[in-house]
């Protein structure tokens, strides 16, 4: 499974926006949209599911599955077993701030 999460981050990782993704991987632009606005694991078609993800392989982004092992090279980000709580609350934090 494919999180919303990790589509957004896997385009920031390339530089891409959401038409860029949807050209690459066949998939419409507001598939795109709804994928990534989904909580949690992106739902949908699974035909489009798989093309999302080959097109981030092809372009060098491996997506590591919970629990599992990531046979890339090279740097990379996850999340430690406590980290999505630590970043719900850090993203809690920075919502109630003002900018100046």
């Amino acid at each position: 499974m494919i999180t919303s999460a990790q589509m957004r981050a896997a385009r920031a990782l390339l530089g891409l926006d959401q038409q860029t993704l949807a050209s690459l991987s066949g998939v419409s632009l507001p598939t795109i949209q709804r994928m990534e606005a989904s909580q949690g694991n992106v739902r949908g078609v699974i035909d489009s599911l798989m093309k999302v993800v080959d097109a981030f392989e092809s372009a060098g982004v491996e997506l590591i599955g919970e629990n599992t092992t990531s046979y890339g090279h090279g740097r990379g980000v996850r999340f430690k077993s406590t980290g999505a709580s630590v970043a719900k609350k850090a993203t809690s934090a920075t919502k109630g701030r003002r900018r100046t």
